[in-house]
């Protein structure tokens, strides 16, 4: 007689507990500034009820290659003949393998990097509680928008939440690159991780406005 064993439920992935917490931040990163007083923040990943309409990241002529970071923040700034987003990606990284492979992602390049906004994300409510669409808190935008669009990142930041030894062995022994921040993987599983102070802080320095003594 086979044995009868009781079902298991097995574990959330560790980068799936981190998108559910992500998806309770707000729209603005917290803590988060921008390089001028125009422009506005939406939260492109993750989102409410959408797990295909969701904005990317891609090179210019690719519709193959996609990055897809774990949390995703657009900031919408220029007009209609010139715009671009600054963006904040927050990666999950288990292991120290899958850091490097994340890294090489954001790496510094010749190549333009591209944000790409899906046609229904634009048109979807801002969240479950404010029915605006999205497209309409886009300051370039002036009208309801017939397909989705690609634009050039300006500005891109990326904070990566590591496994304590992890975040411990490359403090002490890694120098991020200027566009690269880090944070203990509790701090992006926390129940209300983004009201902690340290990431408010660590967020707010994780802009191109921080490298000026009195921003414009």
């Amino acid at each position: 007689m086979s044995e009868i064993r009781p079902l298991l439920r097995r574990p959330k992935r560790l980068d799936n507990v981190v998108r559910d917490r992500l998806k309770t931040w707000p729209q603005r990163p917290p803590g988060a500034g921008s390089l001028g007083a125009d422009g506005a923040w939406l939260r492109g990943r993750p989102c409410d009820g959408e797990p295909v309409a969701q904005p990317y990241l891609k090179i210019p002529g690719s519709d193959r290659m996609r990055t897809i970071p774990d949390g995703l923040w657009l900031h919408f700034g220029g007009s209609s003949e010139d715009p671009y987003a600054d963006i904040l990606c927050i990666e999950a990284c288990s292991t120290f393998q899958n850091l490097l492979d994340k890294r090489s992602r954001f790496a510094p390049s010749t190549v333009s990097l591209l944000a790409h906004c899906p046609l229904a994300w634009l048109l979807a409510p801002l969240q479950a509680n404010d029915t605006t669409p999205r497209w309409r808190i886009i300051p370039f935008l002036s009208a309801e928008p017939i397909a989705g669009f690609s634009l050039p990142v300006r500005d891109l930041r990326v904070l990566y939440g590591l496994q304590r030894d992890h975040y411990d062995g490359f403090a002490r022994h890694q120098v991020p690159h200027p566009h690269e921040y880090f944070c203990p993987m509790e701090a992006l599983t926390a129940h209300e991780g983004h009201a902690n102070p340290a990431m408010r802080s660590l967020l707010g320095r994780a802009c191109a406005a921080s490298a000026f003594m009195v921003p414009p």
